[in-house]
């Protein structure tokens, strides 16, 4: 299958997926009603991770700007995913760049997975992406200083679910989709 398509695909899964059914789960990690605040696990922003090393940055913040516009037309936030989405685009060679050993054009077009990168380092990757994402939307969802441990606790919880969705696809896919690279 063609790398295009595969992505297309994926971007297509990851945004009906998280607008049709995780948007509609309300997850508490404990039953009690004031213990922690209600959050919703983000799994879309896997598409920026997962797109390849060769593409240009021009498109990632393109891409990241309409799936984030795509997000937030289901969630109704205004553009709040659009500017998390497009920063974390922005970041995603930096990051890259620091966690791989060689320079990223050598890799040519490679999808970041656990096969190439290894546990470590692609966990340290999505969970730097990850929480850029959830740190900039969350301050710009909640926008009061005065709540800063809501705040904090909203993005680490986030941040964890976010992180074992990535785990989880890592642990699914990373096997189908390396061997057809």
């Amino acid at each position: 299958m063609s790398i295009y398509l595969r992505n297309f695909i994926r971007f297509v899964m990851l945004v009906l997926i998280q607008g049709l059914l995780l948007n509609t789960l309300s997850q508490r990690w404990w039953p009690s009603p004031g213990a922690l605040p209600p959050f919703i696990p983000f799994i879309y922003p896997l598409f920026i991770l997962l797109l390849p090393l060769a593409t240009p940055v021009w498109f990632m913040l393109v891409a990241g700007f309409v799936l984030g516009i795509s997000i937030d037309a289901f969630m109704d936030t205004g553009g709040m995913h659009a500017a998390a989405c497009v920063l974390m685009a922005f970041s995603r060679m930096s990051v890259l760049a620091a966690l791989l050993p060689r320079k990223l054009r050598d890799y040519g077009n490679v999808t970041p997975s656990v096969k190439m990168m290894g546990w470590t380092p692609f966990l340290t990757y999505a969970a730097i992406l990850l929480l850029m994402h959830h740190v900039v939307y969350f301050i710009m969802e909640i926008w009061n200083i005065h709540s800063m441990i809501y705040l904090l606790t909203k993005t680490l919880l986030t941040l964890v679910t976010s992180i074992l969705f990535v785990v989880i696809y890592a642990m699914l896919f990373s096997h189908s989709i390396s061997k057809s690279d």
